[in-house]
Formats: C-alpha cells, sequence, structure tokens
C-alpha cells in the first residue's frame, strides 16, 4: 500500500485536504462488508466529529467499558490521529469485538453490508440510550446541588414521562414517516408515525432513485381480505394508504433491495437492474410537499453475480474529490466514473458492480465542503 499510498498523495498533490487522511482497512478473510460501511460513516463527517467528541469526552473521564461505540470510536480516532496522511489500518478490535457480540458475523460466509449497517447504528443508539439512562438514575439519586452542579435539572418532572431521549446517531441518520389511511366509507384519516434510519426500497430495471422514492409513497388500494378497520365505522371497509416522509433525516441512506427471494428457485438472486442515482437528490414525496435537496457522499457498491459471494467496495466524495475504497486499496477516481455502478440495463452483463447503500447530506443543513 505504500506505493498506492504515494500515489494517492502525488495524484492530490497539494489539493491533498488539510487534516483529512485516506486510510485503507485491512480484511481478515471475508469482513469487507464491514470494511466498505466503515468508510462510509468515517466519510460521513458529522457523525464521525461526533463520535469523535463523545469519545474525547469519556476518554478523560477514564477507562471505558469496551463495547461497539467504544471500537468504532477508537478505531476512527486512530484514522483521523494518524502521522501520515495515507496507509493502512487493521479495524482488528472491531472486527473481534462485532464477532464476538453477535454470531452472524462469525462465520466465513458472504456477509450483508446493509444488515452490518442495520445492526451497527442500532447497537450505538441502544449504548448511548443505557448511558443516558444510567446518568438519569444516577441524578435521581444524588442531592439537588450535586444534579445543578453537573448541569442537568431536566429529569422526569412530577413523575411526568419525558420525550424519548434523541442521541446524536439519530440527530444524523433519523427521520419520521407517516403511514397514512384513508377510510372510502367515511373519507376519515388515520396517520401512524414510526422512525427509521434508512429506506430499503424496492428497484425495478431501468428506473431511477426519484422513480424508487415514488412508488414507496404510491397510494395503494386496501380491499376484499385487506380491507382496515376503520374505528368511525367500527367496521371493516375500502381503504386508500400510502407513506410518505414526514421528518427527512440530515443523512439519508437509500438501501436498493437487490437480493430477491424468488419463489420457483427457492433462493435469493441478485437483480443487477439499473438504477440510477444522482449526485443531486431532490426529496418531494414529503408530507408537506416541500423539496428537500440532498448531496451523495458515499456509495456501498455489491460486486458479484450472486448473493451468496462477491465483494463490497465503496466510493466516498470527499473534499470535493471522489475516491474508492476497495479493502487494503485506496484510488482517486473522477466523478464520471460514479455512473458505472448504476447497474446492468440487461440481465447478463459483465459488469457486476452496483451500487447497494448509498449516502446523501442535506444540503439544507450546513453544506459539506
Amino acid at each position: 500500500m505504500g506505493a498506492a499510498g504515494s500515489k494517492l498523495e502525488k495524484a492530490l498533490g497539494d489539493q491533498f485536504p488539510e487534516g483529512e487522511r485516506y486510510f485503507g482497512l485491512e480484511n481478515f478473510g471475508n469482513t469487507c462488508y464491514c470494511n466498505s460501511v466503515l468508510q462510509a460513516l468515517y466519510f460521513c463527517v458529522p457523525f464521525r466529529e461526533q463520535l469523535l467528541e463523545y469519545y474525547g469526552n469519556n476518554k478523560s473521564i477514564g477507562e471505558l467499558e469496551e463495547n461497539l461505540l467504544t471500537c468504532l470510536a477508537d478505531l476512527f480516532s486512530q484514522i483521523s490521529s494518524q502521522k501520515k496522511k495515507t496507509g493502512v489500518i487493521a479495524p482488528k478490535r472491531f472486527v473481534q469485538r462485532l464477532k464476538k457480540q453477535n454470531e452472524i458475523f462469525r462465520s466465513y460466509m458472504h456477509q450483508d453490508a446493509h444488515e452490518f449497517l442495520n445492526y451497527l447504528l442500532n447497537e450505538l443508539v441502544d449504548i448511548l440510550e443505557k448511558e443516558a439512562h444510567t446518568v438519569q438514575n444516577d441524578q435521581e439519586t444524588s442531592p439537588p446541588s450535586e444534579k445543578a452542579a453537573n448541569g442537568l435539572t431536566n429529569g422526569t418532572i412530577n413523575g411526568a414521562k419525558k420525550d424519548p431521549l434523541v442521541t446524536w446517531v439519530h440527530k444524523n441518520f433519523q427521520g419520521i414517516l407517516t403511514n397514512e389511511t384513508r377510510c372510502l366509507q367515511c373519507e376519515t384519516v388515520t396517520a401512524r408515525d414510526e422512525t427509521f434510519l434508512d429506506l430499503s426500497l424496492d428497484i425495478e430495471q431501468n428506473s431511477s432513485i426519484t422513480s424508487c422514492l415514488k412508488n414507496f409513497s404510491s397510494t395503494e388500494t386496501l380491499n376484499a381480505e385487506d380491507k382496515f378497520f376503520c374505528d368511525k365505522c367500527c367496521s371493516l371497509q375500502e381503504a386508500q394508504k400510502r407513506m410518505k416522509i414526514k421528518k427527512p433525516p440530515h443523512i439519508l441512506v437509500i438501501h436498493l433491495k437487490r437480493f430477491k427471494y424468488m419463489e420457483q428457485l427457492g433462493r435469493y438472486k441478485k437483480l443487477s437492474y439499473r438504477v440510477v442515482f444522482p449526485l443531486e437528490l431532490k426529496l418531494s414525496n414529503t408530507v408537506d410537499e416541500a423539496d428537500i435537496e440532498y448531496s451523495l457522499f458515499a456509495v456501498v457498491v455489491h460486486v458479484g453475480s450472486g448473493p451468496n459471494h462477491g465483494h463490497y467496495v465503496s466510493l466516498v466524495k470527499s473534499h470535493n474529490h471522489w475516491l474508492f475504497f476497495d479493502d487494503e486499496n485506496v484510488e482517486m477516481i473522477d466523478e464520471s466514473a460514479v455512473q458505472t455502478f448504476f447497474g446492468s440495463a440487461q440481465e447478463y452483463s459483465s459488469n457486476t458492480d452496483h451500487g447497494y447503500i448509498l449516502f446523501y447530506e442535506s444540503l439544507g443543513l450546513g453544506n459539506r465542503s
């Protein structure tokens, strides 16, 4: 990697971003699914900054109990504090912790990058929530003067329940969907909100992210055996249902459902469909109909023709340059190369490198340089 690293430094020359580090990650047999997601998260700058801030604050308090959050923070801290600008790091501690904690990731079989991302974000949220509850319980048992000294006086008021805790992971990735069901008999609309950390979209051949999002929010009629129980009519009625985005997240993660279970085959098949994902995305299927603008900054790519084998790499935008991360190797790529990962317009194609997880950052909330 020495040669590749110096090649990258030469390619960037005096445009190498001040204070930035571009490090490949060692692969421990089958950990490309993990490496590709970690690179995307590292270049999700608000997430990285908050993780390093959390690490700095907690490290000074004393020895942290090891968990997935501390291992991730330690890895990001190692990368960001390297003296060299490029090189390779072995995320050994993080991978060991992941395998220790979840048996799904212990085998040497091909793993799913989206499953890993989902597990990781939910695990980080759980750890932060537990820590917050521990702090809150400590405050509730400490004298009032001590609580004030800690600057934390917002415990439960007169036994009233507080709003659910919003962690910095939520602040980056969490959005809210609203599921609207309209009774066709009495026209009453029932709305149910649910949170999400990523959106999983069904895909079609020769489509785009915009059309996939439109389909996601399209109106579905509930009739025959799928009728809806309307509380106002007190009976089963025909209804129309649709899903809209009530609160768009700061970081929008889109998972393309490229692995589909085929009944007739009795197994999963990879859909190599061409799905265009733009560098700038307008999100229009929101409740208030306002167009929210997003900018693409990372893509996790699945390489291979089937779901049970293959490889993962990632494309990352950092300081207006696009980089290609393939485990230990890091190289610069041209922005126009991103479109070669849209998928294949024909069923059987020699190109098996397809965009799988897309990371967009909202332009409305502070643009990245």
